[in-house]
């Protein structure tokens, strides 16, 4: 958006975690307020984003949601059906809507038939979105225009990096990468922390060791454009104490390991994705 006095009239079915971000991060770009409509039914959950997010126009009716230019459906999947099933009319009867869902699993096929609208673009984001250094996939169905690409595109940059896919079978793949990704940095890192706590560091000490050095590697590559392996090798010094590590971790199959979870999550998103459209 060239200009946020131009903003489109944006609707948002869910205020979780991701809504939260998305709210947050268009705010932070200069999103008008007024031209946020957003449907929540937890009214605790309601009070509590009033609290920090200004003068943004809660509603507790999703047939509210019908008049905004741009939805964005950023509830579970399991609840996608009924929540888009409780609009007070189909959303191709109301105004022509371009319309975002970042519900994993759930095809612009099924979202077609349940909205009885073409438009769609599905979104892949991830939870660093929380602090704008997020990624989200996208992926336009073929009714969707340039123009639209480039709005959807606009609005998601506000939690991060964008990136368009070809084929919508990516998408597993993608979730179980970017999307479950952070959890095995995460799982990483509490490993890590706790090895140095079991050789004597404070376990304070060990956890902020362990974060700047996470912060600071990812810092490296994203400077450089280098791949991980040109760092790791540039790290590793022959008969050193790094590689005396990284044999460790190699003869334990770390790699296959690896391979066989991120391997499990695309299985489990493809199955959620069946499960999510059984009637």
């Amino acid at each position: 958006m060239s200009r946020m006095s131009e903003a489109p009239l944006l609707a948002l079915i869910g205020a979780g975690n991701m809504g939260e971000a998305l709210l947050r991060g268009l705010l932070a770009r200069g999103y008008p307020p007024r031209q946020l409509v957003v449907s929540e039914p937890d009214l605790g959950r309601q009070e509590q984003l009033r609290q920090t997010l200004g003068p943004v126009h809660w509603v507790e009716d999703n047939a509210e949601t019908t008049v905004a230019e741009v939805l964005i459906l950023a509830v579970k999947p399991q609840h996608l059906r009924e929540a888009v099933g409780k609009l007070e009319e189909p959303v191709a009867t109301a105004r022509p809507q371009l319309v975002l869902s970042i519900a994993a699993g759930v095809s612009l096929a099924r979202l077609a038939d349940w909205l009885g609208h073409q438009r769609l673009i599905r979104c892949m984001p991830n939870l660093p979105a929380l602090e704008r250094k997020g990624i989200t996939a996208l992926l336009a169905a073929p009714a969707v225009s340039p123009g639209d690409r480039q709005l959807a595109q606009s609005l998601l940059e506000a939690v991060g990096q964008v990136l368009w896919l070809e084929e919508e079978s990516q998408f597993d793949a993608v979730t179980a990468l970017s999307g479950s990704g952070p959890a095995y940095f995460f799982l990483l890192m509490e490993a890590m922390a706790a090895a140095a706590a079991e050789l004597g560091l404070a376990p304070e000490m060990a956890a902020r060791l362990t974060l700047e050095t996470a912060r600071g590697a990812a810092a490296l590559m994203h400077a450089s454009g280098e791949d991980a392996a040109r760092w790791r090798e540039r790290v590793t010094s022959p008969g050193g104490t790094t590689q005396a590590a990284l044999e460790v971790l190699e003869s334990g199959g770390f790699r296959r390991l690896l391979t066989q979870a991120v391997a499990a999550a695309a299985r489990r998103s493809a199955e959620l994705g069946r499960e999510t459209g059984a009637d």
